[in-house]
């Protein structure tokens, strides 16, 4: 299992929207094969930005895999707009500690 993280952070005075259409794009991601569970944090200190979560079978199934579906650019299309700046993408390997 990987796990892909991101700091996403939402344009000012668009957290509600962005949190609608989060709603909209969770099925998208989670309809894609390897995909393992899904969680978006509202940070406390930070209002606007968000951690991403996602666990993955492998690191395969989120690039290429969900990154050139169809799903992808519908999710895109949902989310992509919201971000300043856009955000990084990292994945980590098995916890070393639990």
């Amino acid at each position: 299992m990987i796990l892909e993280h991101a700091l996403l952070t939402v344009k000012p005075g668009h957290a509600c929207a962005f949190e609608e259409a989060m709603g909209k794009a969770a099925p998208l991601i989670a309809a894609s094969p390897g995909f393992l569970g899904l969680e978006v944090r509202p940070s406390i200190e930070a209002p606007g930005t968000y951690l991403l979560l996602v666990r993955w079978e492998n690191l395969t199934d989120h690039d290429p895999g969900f990154r050139n579906s169809d799903r992808y650019q519908h999710w895109k299309a949902l989310l992509h707009d919201f971000y300043d700046p856009f955000p990084t993408v990292t994945h980590f390997s098995e916890p070393l500690i639990l």
